[in-house]
Parts: structure tokens; sequence; C-alpha cells
């Protein structure tokens, strides 16, 4: 989203992401592992929360659209509920970098087709590779081609593309643009396997920043899109004219016209900027051109938009304003398909006011805008706006003139017209996806509506997140780019972020353990205080004071009744305050930077961790003492948390490869530590309610246990665990946070690294079910396996109301006699025991009218048959069987 979105994902990813396991250790006894228990997982919703750089419509089937995110994954449109149905969920812990997605391509020829060019930096702070994710099935199962260079997701020059293309005549044939020098590359087996294009000349020459030392502003930006001119082909036979765009100021376009034998520079193009996107109108001839003199996202001082006539050679500036008169490059560029002479584009890096829309219906002869100003600062628009479904994009603001809240957008590089639906435009934002159903208004002077399109799609980074015993709120969570939020219902998008202040990014968050309406938070702002204060809950706050020197968040500690505080922020040292803040005291004895929490019985006890040490402090923060244990991780990858309900009782999780790594326990206020045997690696530990009947909280980690990772469940201690996710939710890295709810046994939060605030309960518990329809057996089944391979299949269910009345919740029930299991369903609630599989219907598709229909699919495995189910329950009665 803004600028800082860079540093909150790389500090994060900073903290350890380890392979292997630590040496052994003297250790309590061997923890045991359970098979993994059936749980369902939804987001807490924000709706949105980050930069979407890209929106792909297949060309060949009406309402097939796709997202890609920076660092978040890949997600495609659901047409029949409005939502986005994420698709990366099952990249895992060691390829992490595989959720930052560079290019999407929908395949024109065979819809069920999608590729994804995935890896998020090119520097070191990715270890792996880039890779080609290809797919047969819309996304709901990947196969992989591992590339020989990193590809960079998060890296600058993100907004330009598509970066990968499929030839809309002979769709074997893909190519891909690679950063970093590495040219352009190409498969002949639909993505099977990739081959550098030996002769294509030019790999790039534009770097945001050469002096960065990081290698993240100093990367060529290399080769940006790729363009096919389908009329130069015919069904089955490779298309011969293909236009690539590079990262080079004064050879920007190169073409070639033998299907990718020869290529050379598009003779007669403008020179001093880069091209961003490449969009061509086959049918008419026109190659249409957005430039910038950067490569964005973030900036971008200059730009010009050119038309090139792809039969005669000419090109023409149709920029809409003079060159003197941008201080923006243009970006988001695309044509309606029904209407080719209509074009529109965006000023990508428009920060203030607003960024600006531009639409031309004479090729770019002429221009309207979005907006306009009348008499400064007022502004005239042509559009409303609705985030009442995401109201807190409009940033609890009230911005003087010619600023408006919400915003229209910022870092807009990805603008797209419905191929089939000239009325429908999507956009993504800093923040979200945009759009409007009423475009062509805008041709008739009447307003068009723009509403967040972005329900399903969660790309917030997570810091930390509580979970309060008691009070309004249910979660509280500390996110990157928008500070983060109080949730009084997790299947409902919060009013508004923190405010009063609004931090950029909040690092840290706590509650008062035994006075829950007690709240602090910390994090970072570009000017202004640091922390802030809440006593009802959350609900409301105010802005404590900083000590000096104070230049962010770190973390922060709340007593356990809330009468004192304990800071460890970036720049200065560990400071402790009675009250909420308005003086701040040194601690003595605790170095800066330590992580710092409280015991949470004892109101005068703090604790603290920083190089393999652990610190305790018995005077409310005032003095700390190094503690005498041993044998701990000895760098700063750890997060430890103390036992509600248990003075001294503390967790401590966290280490690297090359030292001790694991989960630690004490009971003695971290006077002495006990490594868990079994738990290979250990990043996070948090608590919840006991299972019933257990006499200690449940215990939750993101770890590697029985040399598996996942997120895990102890019940009892640690004596034994439970993996509660599967090899389809496993959301890259989760190493941030975790905490399970005080309130409800078995439901866990997960904090992840851009797919937002992940949480889980076990199956057939929780919320969100409906209630049994009556008359319970006015319903048909049809169940269709669409997809079938060794040991896995995919199957749609389609269920339809046959009765008179309308349904206001759904329960489907069904046998896999044979082994099968489900291991992702969308559009349900699902659980399973055994044989006996039960699908709920969704808040969103709970009302199913006399006549209509409901439909939902999943994946499964399966062993020794894989026949289809004969009977399907509703309630007390059965469904006809279609």
């Amino acid at each position: 989203m803004r600028r800082t979105r860079i540093l909150t994902a790389v500090l994060a990813l900073a903290a350890g992401l380890p392979a292997g396991g630590p040496p052994a250790m003297a250790a309590e006894a061997p923890a045991r592992t359970a098979a993994a228990d059936t749980y369902t997982w939804k987001n807490a919703r924000v709706d949105g929360g980050g930069f979407v750089p890209g929106i792909v419509f297949n060309r060949s089937e009406k309402n097939l659209a796709y997202a890609r995110t920076d660092i978040g994954g890949a997600y495609r449109w659901v047409q029949s509920s409005k939502t986005w149905t994420p698709l990366l969920d099952s990249v895992g812990w060691d390829d992490w970098g595989h959720s930052g997605v560079v290019s999407l391509a929908s395949d024109p020829v065979d819809p069920d087709r999608v590729y994804a060019a995935v890896g998020t930096y090119t520097n070191g702070w990715d270890p792996g590779n880039g890779a080609v994710l290809r797919s047969a099935d819309r996304g709901a199962s990947w196969r992989k081609a591992d590339l020989p260079f990193k590809l960079g997701g998060n890296m600058p020059g993100r907004g330009m593309g598509e970066r990968l293309a499929v030839d809309p005549n002979r769709n074997s044939v893909l190519y891909l643009g690679a950063p970093s020098g590495k040219g352009l590359w190409r498969s002949t087996d639909s993505g099977a396997s990739w081959s550098q294009v030996t002769d294509f000349p030019n790999a790039g020459t534009y770097v945001q920043d050469p002096a960065d030392t990081s290698g993240y502003a100093s990367d060529n930006q290399g080769v940006v899109w790729v363009t096919f001119d389908e009329s130069t082909g015919s069904a089955g036979h490779a298309t011969q004219t293909v236009y690539v765009g590079v990262a080079d100021k004064d050879n920007a376009v190169y073409r070639s016209t033998d299907g990718g034998a020869t290529w050379s520079r598009l003779p007669g193009q403008p020179t001093g900027y880069l091209a961003h996107k490449g969009v061509l109108d086959a049918g008419n001839g026109y190659l249409y051109l957005a430039y910038s003199d950067t490569g964005g996202p973030y900036d971008g001082g200059k730009g010009r938009l050119w038309r090139y006539a792809t039969g005669t050679g000419t090109w023409t500036d149709i920029s809409p304003v003079a060159e003197a008169d941008t201080y923006y490059g243009f970006s988001g560029l695309t044509v309606d398909r029904q209407h080719p002479g209509t074009v529109m584009a965006t000023a990508y890096s428009s920060w203030w006011p607003d960024t600006q829309i531009f639409r031309s219906t004479d090729r770019g002869g002429t221009w309207t805008k979005a907006w306009d100003y009348t008499a400064y600062p007022e502004r005239s628009n042509r559009y409303t706006m609705d985030v009442s479904s995401a109201p807190w994009l409009s940033w609890g603001a009230s911005p003087a003139p010619p600023e408006q809240a919400p915003k229209l957008g910022w870092m807009t590089e990805s603008l797209e017209i419905d191929p089939f639906d000239s009325d429908r435009m999507m956009y993504g934002t800093g923040a979200t996806v945009y759009g409007t159903e009423d475009l062509t208004d805008w041709d008739h002077g009447e307003k068009f509506t723009i509403t967040p399109m972005v329900r399903g799609l969660e790309e917030t980074a997570v810091n930390d997140l509580a979970a309060p015993p008691s009070g309004g709120a249910r979660l509280f969570s500390a996110l990157g780019d928008i500070g983060g939020f109080r949730h009084t219902d997790l299947g409902e998008v919060p009013p508004v972020m923190y405010t009063s202040p609004n931090f950029t990014t909040t690092t840290s968050l706590d509650y008062a353990e035994t006075d829950p309406g007690t709240v602090v938070r910390v994090g970072d702002l570009d000017s202004g205080p640091h922390v802030a204060f809440s006593t009802d809950n959350g609900a409301h706050w105010f802005a404590g004071t900083d000590p000096a020197g104070v230049s962010g968040g770190g973390t922060v500690a709340a007593a356990a009744d809330g009468s004192r505080f304990v800071w460890s922020p970036q720049g200065t040292g560990v400071r402790y305050t009675t009250g909420f803040g308005t003086s701040w005291s040194a601690s003595s004895g605790i170095p800066a930077g330590a992580v710092v929490e409280s015991d949470r019985v004892d109101p005068k006890t703090f604790y603290g961790f920083k190089s393999g040490r652990f610190y305790v402090s018995s005077d409310g923060g005032a003095t700390f003492t190094a503690s005498s244990a041993t044998g701990l991780p000895a760098g700063d990858s750890v997060r430890f948390k103390a036992l509600p309900g248990t003075k001294g009782d503390i967790w401590l999780a966290g280490g690297a490869s090359d030292g001790p790594y694991g989960l630690w326990h004490s009971t003695d206020g971290g006077g002495t530590f006990t490594r868990l045997a079994g738990v290979d690696e250990a990043d996070t530990v948090g608590f919840g309610k006991a299972a019933p009947d257990a006499p200690y909280q449940t215990l939750y980690t993101s770890a590697k246990i029985g040399g598996v990772r996942g997120v895990f469940r102890s019940t009892d201690k640690g004596a034994s665990w439970t993996r509660v996710n599967d090899d389809a939710h496993q959301w890259g890295w989760t190493g941030a946070a975790i905490t399970g709810d005080p309130r409800v046994y078995g439901r866990v939060y997960v904090s992840t690294n851009g797919r937002g605030i992940v949480y889980g309960d076990v199956a057939g518990t929780g919320d969100g079910g409906g209630t049994d329809p009556e008359p319970a057996a006015a319903c048909t089944v049809t169940y269709r396996v669409t997809n079938q391979w060794a040991g896995g299949f995919q199957a749609d269910v389609t269920l339809a109301n046959t009765g008179t009345a309308a349904w206001n919740g759904w329960s489907l029930g069904w046998t896999f006699p044979d082994g099968r299991r489900i291991t992702q369903i969308w559009n349900a609630d699902p659980a399973q025991s055994g044989p006996a599989v039960t699908a709920r219907n969704l808040p969103w598709n709970a009302h199913v009218d006399p006549g209509a229909a409901v439909s939902l699919g999943f994946t499964g495995t399966w062993s020794t048959t894989n026949t289809k189910p004969t009977s399907f329950r509703m309630g007390e009665g059965m469904c006809g069987v279609g």
C-alpha cells in the first residue's frame, strides 16, 4: 500500500526464515504428534489492505478474472458471489517467496488453464529462486516449473506488465520477461519447461537506485511486458508478431515478426521514458503504450501516452495533458474490447491530491478526466464512491480540499475494462480493488458509482495479534501499512482502523490481562507519537508521549492490571511508565531493542529477551536482571509469552538453523527454561481456552514438529501435538504471531505475511453455520467429479431448492465410505468425521429461493475407489439425486 509496505514485509521476514533443526539438547520427554485435525479456515474480514498490481480478465470466457498481489498470492473472481477466492494458500514455509506474484496469465484458448510467475525478491531477502506455476483447473491445484533466477513480486517495477503471456493462437507457447538482466524466456510445452530466448537483444538497463547496497532498488528491472498480435497467427499456429517491453529508456519496445525467431527495436519510438504497459487493439492495428520516467509503483514524476499504428509504423503522442503539466507517470492502460476505440489510463503515481483516471472514446484523440478542478481547491467528480462495505477506506479522515476521503486511489498500476461488459471496470490501488458496473455513464454525462470489489481478497501483513478474555473486542490486530483493527465480529469488516493516532504500521500491542478494557499499541508514523492507549477495550484511543529518540514502534507490554507499561521502542532504550505514558523513565539492566512482555498475574513483573539472554523485572520495569537461564536462542528471532492465570509460567519460541531453535518452557519466572523435545523448530507461541476437562490452557504454535511444518495445537502442556492446518492451508510465512481464543476452545488466530488474519475452528464448531431448511427433503443434488489424478480429485456439487419456500440456511450431508477425505472446500463450511461429510452454508449464500440453486466445490484425496455418493441428506430427509 504505502511506501512502508516494503520495509514492513522485509523486516517481518528478516526475523528469520531458517531451515533445518537445532542440535540436540537436554529436554523434556519427547513430544508426541497426532494426525491432522479437521479445521475450517477463514479470514477475519478486512477486505483488501494491500497493493494489487495486476488484474487479468480472460479474453474468451465471460466473468473469468484473476488478481495478483505483491506478497499475498493470487485470486480468482467468483461471479456468483462477487468475491475473490485465494489460489496460493498451499505455498509452504520453505517456499514462502512464492506468495509474491509478479505476473499472471489466463489462457484464452483453454480457460481452465492459468499461469503465475512467482517469487518475492530478487536480492538476498528471498533465499529461493522464482518459478512459474501452472494450473489446469483455474488455480484449484498447481504444478511448478522452477526457474534458474529470482523473480520480484514485491520489487520496484512490479506494477509493469504483464510479464507473462500465453500465445492466443498456439497456447502451448508462453513468454516470460525476467528481471536482473536475465532477459526473455519462452516455454513451448504449456509452462512445463523454460529456456532463454538467446536472440532477444536487450535484458534491460534501468535500475531505480544504483547506489542501493541492499540490492532492492539497484536491481535491473528487466523485461517487463509481452503482447501478442493475434491477427498474425491462426488456431494452432504460433502468432508471428510479438511486442516486448523492456526497462530501458532509450530502447523500450521490441518486436518480432517471425514468431520470436528474430527481434528488433521498434523504429521511431519515443525515448526518455519506460513503457509500463503495452496494450494492443489488433483489430484496428493500434498498440497503445503508457510511459513513466521511473519504474514505479511509488515513484514517477513525468509520463506520456503513445499510440503506434502497426500497419504504417506511425507514432502519435496521445497524452491527455501536456508533458509540463504532468507530475506523475502513466499506467493502468486498458482498451474496451467491445468498443476498441475506447481507451483508459491512470496517473498511477499521483499521490496528492488523488490519483487520476483518463478516458478516451476516439482512440486517444480527446480525453476526459475522472475529476477536474472547478475553482481550486474545489473538485468536480464524474463518479460517486460508496465504501460502505469497507468503510475503513475513508481512513477516518476529513481532509481539506482538494483531497477527499475516500480517495480515488494511489499506486493505480492496474485498470481493466471487462472484455465482455463495457460497463464493468476494475482497478487496483495500494489498499484495495475498486470497480464499477455502470462505467459508460461517464460518456453520457452521468456519474458512475465506484465501490470496493475486494471481498475475499485479504492482503494484510500481520505483526501481532491479541484476543482478550472479555469485552466487546474479539481480536486486536497489529498490521503493516494500515495500522490494524479491533474486530468485534470476525465476519464483518470493522468500520475504521485504529485512529488517534493512525499509525502507518502497528508493530506491537497488548491488553491488561485482568482489565482488558486497558489496551496499548505502538507503531511507526512519519511524524507524531508512536504509542497510543485505550481505556474502553480499544473502541477509542488517545496518544501517549514519546520519550526522546524514538524512531519506531518496537514492542510494548501492559501490566496485568493496566497500572503501568513497559516499552522497547526503536531508536532508544527500554522505558517504563505508570499511568498512560505522559512521561517515561529509562529501564536499567536490559539492552535496547529487547522484546518485552508482561506477567499476566503480577502487575509489577515484566520480562525481556535479547541476544540469547532472558531478563526479569519485579519492580514494574524500573530495573531488569539477566536470568541465569542458558541454552536459549542466540539471535533475536524469538517470541515469548507468559501464561494467563499463573505467575511466572512462560513459553518461548524461536531460534535459527545455526544454533538452538525450538520451544522452551519456564515455570519459575524465567529463572530456568526446559526445551521441549520433538519440537524441531518453533517460531510463535500462544494460548487459548482449555479443552474440556483439561487442566491447562491450550497451546498453539507455528512450528516444525516431527519433521512437518505447520500450525500445531497441544491440550496437554506440550506432551503431544496435533497439526491443525493441512497442506492446502499453509499461507507461506506464519512466523510473526499466533494466539488462541480464550473464549472458544480450538479457535486459533494465525498471522500471515500478506494473506491477512487467518483463523481456524474445529470443523463443525465456531460461527458461520445456518439452520436446516424446511421442508427438509425439497432438494435435488448434482454431484460431478471434474478432475481426478493419482491420489486426488476435484468435485462440484449443485444443491437445488425444489420446494415452495425459500431457505435461510442449508446443511447438506453425505458419506464417503472408502477413505476419501476433503482437503479444501469453497462456497461452504465443511465438517468431516470419518466417512460422514457435512457442508453448511456461508453467511452470503444462506438464502436460496424456490427454483434456485447453490454450488460448492472441493478437492479431496482417494486411494481405492472414487465412486459418487449415492445419497444426500438435508435435515432429516433425503434429497433427490440429479
